[in-house]
């Protein structure tokens, strides 16, 4: 097909951007966020000996 032209798809999405709503970016951005704060909750515990609400002063 001479004089067809076929435009390629610009694909310049930033696998890391913050973007709102539900995306592939906000999943993986909220997967990221969910794993600092489980880690630091384990953290707590360990390096206090109590539990992450003793801690806090909630119970």
């Amino acid at each position: 097909m001479t004089g067809f032209k076929n435009p390629a798809p610009i694909v310049s999405e930033d696998s890391n951007a913050v973007r709102f709503g539900f995306t592939p970016q906000s999943e993986n951005w909220n997967g990221r966020l969910a794993m600092i704060g489980f880690l630091s909750a384990i953290l707590i515990e360990a390096f206090s000996g109590q539990g992450l609400l003793h801690f806090w002063g909630i119970l």
